[in-house]
């Protein structure tokens, strides 16, 4: 498995800006973010390997990775109240190709960092 710490996260305005960073223990290909709400689901939010969106944040959010770091980031605009949620990274050390955007393919997972949109 891979070791990974986020940061970033905190509360801003509707409207506002966050960069979420992510750091793994190692490199690999396969990384994500998801976040979960209070009372729903984990969802898919991006994930670096197919530049794959949710629909809710496509054009708002974007990922993107710098090798050498090992690091992923998440950068955030124009927030809105419903992406208050618990933001997680997640990777897969599968060689050959990488997981879906849902939660249960992935085996390893951040703490999570919380991101708080009021309006």
């Amino acid at each position: 498995q891979v070791r990974l710490v986020e940061s970033g996260g905190g509360s801003v305005q509707t409207g506002g800006s966050l960069r979420l960073s992510c750091t793994a223990s190692l490199y690999t290909k396969c990384m994500a973010w998801f976040r979960q709400a209070p009372g729903k689901e984990r969802e898919g939010v991006a994930d670096i390997y197919t530049g794959t969106y949710t629909d809710s944040v496509k054009g708002r959010f974007t990922i993107s990775r710098d090798n050498a770091k090992n690091t992923i980031y998440l950068q955030m605009n124009s927030l809105k109240p419903e992406d208050t949620a618990m933001y997680y990274c997640a990777a897969d050390l599968r060689i050959f190709s990488c997981p879906r955007l849902l939660p249960n393919e992935y085996n390893s997972w951040g703490q999570g960092t919380q991101v708080t949109v009021s309006s």
